[in-house]
């Protein structure tokens, strides 16, 4: 019988399975969406796919968990951070790509890929929710919209308003004080789109822009979104079929090569790596905007993103 591995991405607000076999093909995948890091969310989500893959919990060889929950997962051998699970899964599904651009609930993150699908450098934004999933969803709210809704809506505005805040937490308001203002809806989702690809691509600047430019998470699936960022970048973006899944597919592929991500280091050097790359005081709310890259010193010395 051959064997078949399980790649689990517990993020802020969906879980992710995927089982492939011995040839890395996807044999099943499971998209559960859920509170904050649920752990109900995660029993679904694996017990779906191994429903539809026709598979017993005892029949996958090996189990890699990634995500921000990956440590709450049971049964994996390993784990590893979604830099290295996204650059791997992304790679594997559109073979080439330079630059992968992920928008989920609560972060957003910009990764250099090489040809082998390692991260060569990335930056990640974790301390603000701005344009991530959790900032469409107080759009939406203040708009009195669905969220489905927002993309059409966005793309059918034709006004650039001024969209000030970028905080979560206090964006509603403003937003409500230009409808209060007479603004239409379209507009106003129109200019927050606008506005979060640009704080974007101010991401991406922090790595360098590369070419092909694939994008990944929730928020992908958003058309509005993509077709700004593509504006901001100047670049062509692809968007796989299956854009929520890439993280949980690299750890699954990483889990078909035993654990082993190549010349990647192992989570716990590259969770020191992200810590370092997005520290420093955090943001207040009213001032918030992309984490620096911490400059180097005696007590914080800057760890290569690959091994020298």
């Amino acid at each position: 019988m051959p064997e078949h591995f399980m790649g689990v991405d517990l993020g802020s607000t969906t879980a992710k399975t995927v089982i492939v076999d011995d040839f890395g093909g996807i044999v099943a995948s499971e998209v559960v969406q859920m509170g904050a890091v649920s752990r109900a969310g995660l029993s679904r989500s694996v017990d779906a796919a191994l429903h539809s893959a026709g598979l017993a919990e005892s029949d996958i060889a090996q189990t890699i968990a990634t995500g921000y929950g990956r440590r709450l997962v049971p049964g994996s051998g390993r784990t590893f951070t979604e830099i290295t699970c996204h650059a791997r899964g992304v790679a594997a599904m559109c073979p080439g790509v330079r630059l992968v651009v992920d928008i989920g609930g609560q972060d957003s993150k910009a990764i250099q890929v090489d040809d082998e699908g390692i991260a060569d450098n990335f930056a990640m934004n974790d301390r603000c929710a701005s344009g991530t999933g959790r900032f469409f969803d107080v759009l939406a709210r203040a708009i009195e919209c669905d969220i489905a809704e927002l993309s059409e809506l966005a793309l059918n505005g034709g006004k650039d308003l001024e969209v000030s805040s970028m905080c979560a937490t206090f964006a509603e308001t403003e937003l409500i004080s230009l409808l209060a203002a007479g603004e239409r809806r379209e507009d106003i989702a129109a200019s927050v789109h606008r506005a979060v690809s640009a704080r974007m691509a101010g991401l991406v600047a922090q790595v360098g822009k590369r070419s092909p430019v694939v994008m990944t998470g929730g928020v992908a699936k958003n058309t509005a979104v993509v077709r700004f960022l593509e504006e901001a970048l100047r670049e062509t973006i692809t968007v796989p079929r299956w854009p929520q899944i890439t993280g949980a597919y690299g750890a699954a592929l990483l889990a078909r090569d035993r654990g082993e991500p190549r010349t990647q280091s192992p989570d716990t050097e590259t969770d020191e790596r992200a810590t370092l790359v997005t520290s420093g005081a955090a943001p207040s709310c009213s001032t918030c905007g992309v984490p620096e890259t911490v400059e180097p010193s005696a007590d914080h010395p800057i760890l290569p993103i690959r091994p020298v």
